[in-house]
């Protein structure tokens, strides 16, 4: 059995290698992740491995063998879910294998903004010394912190939001309320009444067609003078340009952004942007959670392969 991986991003492939050949198959790697490579190098594969590459239409209808395409993350935005489901082909996904980072840069986002430790850094760096720069800075406790959506990954922000006295709203009408009552979380009616009503927004919805472009200049005009608002989810839901605007003219007191419309993003968008933070789409990453991601994935492709009924069925 051929296991094709599509776009290698990771240290090394020894997990997955040592989970496939367990059971007769042999992983292949390709050079290119291209549309073209990929038809041609996965014909006759029997499951892909797949972290970012294009998976549409045209390449699984010339899947010939494909039983399953397993990705490494948790959004499947790049891969036609419905034409998968047309040709049989099973689709997976690893959606909680860095729920803690996720969460934990969210928060460390939340700080690095609301404390300006970046800024106080680079003043301290040069030369410079005390808090004049970096004024004000408002006390984070009994803030209102309104969460876009209320998986996993949002749960634990609330949770560590919680913990330094914010008051944590969601808005999330697939949620019950039984779940949101068990940790504490107002329920927001609606998009509007959040945006109005909070104080820091955090975007945590997967990437679809109703999601991309939500917090764009409308929803920016619609929130409080001076809020600040985070994104570890996906980089389209973001207007991230919106953003820089809405610093640059003070609607906005703050942001922190993991992921963007276009990545790498244009660097000089940020320049002179102080009360903006950025990180390079890193929220998911530590060495624990890649090894997690790899060996989730791979063990979704055996399953699969085996007959079984695997753990993270998408499609």
């Amino acid at each position: 059995m051929k296991v094709v991986l599509t776009d290698q991003v990771f240290p090394s492939t020894d997990t997955e290698r040592k989970i496939l050949t367990d059971i007769g198959a042999e992983l292949v790697v390709l050079d290119d992740s291209s549309p073209e490579s990929i038809r041609e190098g996965a014909r006759d594969a029997a499951a892909l491995l797949n972290t970012y590459a294009p998976i549409d239409r045209t390449t699984l209808e010339q899947l010939e063998e494909c039983k399953v395409v397993a990705r490494y993350g948790i959004g499947v935005d790049n891969i036609d879910l419905e034409a998968a489901r047309e040709h049989g082909i099973v689709v997976t996904n690893v959606p909680d294998y860095c729920v803690d980072e996720v969460a934990d840069h969210t928060i460390a986002l939340l700080l690095a903004v609301t404390r300006k430790v970046v800024l106080g850094h680079a003043h301290t760096t040069g030369g410079g010394w005390g808090i004049d720069p970096l004024r004000p800075i408002q006390r984070l406790r009994g803030r209102s912190f309104g969460l876009i959506g209320f998986g996993n990954i949002a749960r634990e922000v609330a949770a560590r939001a919680q913990a330094f006295g914010l008051k944590v709203g969601a808005f999330d009408p697939y949620i019950v309320d039984d779940v949101l009552a068990s940790r504490n979380v107002e329920r927001i009616a609606s998009l509007d009444d959040l945006l109005a009503g909070s104080d820091i927004v955090s975007v945590h919805v997967p990437l679809l067609d109703e999601t991309r472009g939500l917090i764009g200049r409308a929803a920016l005009d619609r929130m409080r003078p001076g809020a600040i608002v985070l994104n570890t989810s996906r980089g389209p839901i973001v207007d991230a340009d919106a953003v820089i605007e809405a610093l640059r003219s003070g609607q906005l007191g703050g942001a922190g952004l993991d992921v963007f419309p276009t990545e790498p993003p244009d660097h000089r968008s940020f320049e002179g942007v102080e009360n903006l933070v950025v990180t390079p789409h890193a929220a998911f990453y530590s060495e624990g959670s890649i090894v997690e991601s790899q060996t989730k994935a791979a063990g979704c492709i055996v399953s699969v392969l085996q007959g079984e009924e695997p753990r993270y069925r998408v499609n």
